[in-house]
């Protein structure tokens, strides 16, 4: 009894965070660690220990090294250990439009080109190859979980189970005719039948209900989508208050806000993701906070597309919950969160007309803790702890470029870039060392990223030939 008690006294004498007494699989070292816990101090030579798909201990590594040993290590000489990011909106097989069109609004974009070229080129094959690209440029650059919204859900399903990464995947639903559809009403029974399918059956693998936006879904169709959600206790993504024009529609057809609109036929009452959130006013501010609806922020095509500055400031200062997404590879063009995460810092610095706007520190929680809250899986990932999910990467910091360094959030968010990330771990699954993607045939991909490619060059050719 002696030795028992002898024996507890000492394991909570290590400085180190552990969860229960299950066997180590692998354990993480970083010259950093940075839990993103609120309050939590950076770690220097931290390590992070992993049992199955979670996390069992963090700290520094003498203390870890002196209760764990492990059948696998990753050194960490040269690298920060973080969560891995989180993009709370894309549009995954769009990668395969990437630079397709670009310098036009959001309608003209489109209805010209986006909506066109979908009807004329979206099977599943095609959303198998581009979510692949998609998903192998997420793993490369350090993102670990995605929020979807996409056709051919089940296709993007089985990429994201085979590819390792962890996602909530939006079926899309829209009052018009769409690739695999005839409008609503049988996009809407899909959507319900992949959710009901999923819900609940993929570790991995989060379903939602994904209506396009408030201009391309009539109220009384919001209303079912709310309606069957409430049901299935399921996630709903949709774009909301995106654009001039979209407020103007809303505006002209109900007399209120979008979020006035979707708020009052229900959508507030459900578990809300809201993508872009850029036409906001102080009143619906202050309904998306006491709603507890997660804000998307997609600085990058907002400012492409000419949409507007979302006020995340307010948003957060609010008590929002605002994550950050690329949107689509067709309107970014890339789907690296390193850029958003600096451009947020930035561009709300320069709206406010302050550069105390935005730090470093919080821009990063944006991608990672803050974002997963704002997608409703802050149990699970978005900070390195006991119990957690087992999503990280480390990145790199040994090369020439990047000394010296002061401070390592600011390396983080004004310095470093996607090229920069080594590994990337999810649910204790390796799926990228020594920056190199290991659940993806990158080969393969490309012939047939190619072959999709040279298709869609002769329809623009042949659309050009006609203007």
């Amino acid at each position: 009894m002696r030795q028992s008690l002898l024996f507890t006294l000492l394991l909570t004498l290590l400085p180190c965070a552990t969860a229960g007494a299950a066997n180590p699989d692998l354990i993480i070292y970083g010259d950093y660690l940075l839990s993103m816990e609120p309050g939590a101090p950076v770690i220097k030579n931290g390590a992070v220990v992993i049992s199955g798909d979670k996390i069992i201990a963090t700290g520094p590594r003498a203390a870890i090294d002196k209760r764990y040993i492990a059948p696998r290590v990753i050194p960490g000489e040269g690298r920060v250990l973080l969560p891995g990011l989180i993009n709370g909106h894309t549009h995954t097989a769009m990668t395969l439009f990437r630079g397709m069109v670009d310098d036009l609004d959001l309608m003209t974009w489109l209805n010209n080109y986006v909506f066109p070229m979908e009807g004329r080129f979206v099977t599943p094959e095609f959303v198998r190859t581009g979510t692949s690209l998609a998903c192998w440029e997420m793993i490369r650059g350090g993102t670990t979980t995605f929020v979807d919204m996409y056709f051919y859900p089940d296709d993007i399903a089985s990429v994201v189970d085979s590819c390792g990464l962890r996602a909530v995947i939006g079926a899309p639903h829209i009052d018009y005719p769409s690739p695999g559809f005839e409008g609503w009403d049988d996009s809407f029974a899909a959507a319900r039948d992949f959710v009901r399918r999923w819900q609940g059956k993929h570790p991995r693998i989060t379903p939602a209900f994904a209506p396009h936006a408030p201009y391309t879904v009539s109220a009384e169709h919001l209303q079912a989508t709310v309606e069957a959600a409430a049901d299935s206790d399921a996630l709903i993504s949709m774009h909301l208050a995106e654009a001039p024009a979209e407020t103007a529609y809303v505006r002209e057809h109900f007399n209120t806000s979008p979020v006035q609109h979707v708020a009052g036929l229900g959508m507030y009452g459900q578990r809300l993701i809201a993508a872009h959130m850029v036409q906001l006013d102080g009143d619906d501010i202050a309904l998306t906070a006491r709603a507890g609806v997660g804000a998307i922020h997609n600085p990058t095509s907002n400012m492409k597309l000419g949409a507007g500055i979302s006020p995340v400031p307010a948003m957060l200062a609010a008590g929002v919950n605002v994550g950050l997404g690329t949107d689509g590879a067709a309107s970014n063009n890339d789907l690296d969160m390193w850029e958003e995460i600096r451009l947020a810092a930035l561009l709300h610095k320069v709206a406010a007309g302050k550069p105390t706007t935005l730090p470093a520190p919080q821009a990063l929680a944006m991608a990672t803790r803050i974002g997963a809250a704002a997608i409703r899986m802050e149990e699970q990932i978005g900070q390195l702890k006991p119990g957690m999910q087992a999503d990280l990467i480390q990145v790199d910091i040994s090369k020439t470029r990047h000394q010296p360094l002061y401070d390592i959030n600011s390396h983080l968010v004004y310095m470093l870039d996607a090229t920069d990330v080594v590994t990337t771990v999810v649910a204790g699954q390796v799926l990228m060392e020594n920056r190199q993607v290991l659940t993806i045939d990158e080969s393969k991909l490309r012939q047939s990223v190619a072959g999709a490619a040279a298709r869609i060059s002769a329809a623009l050719a042949e659309q050009a030939a006609r203007q």
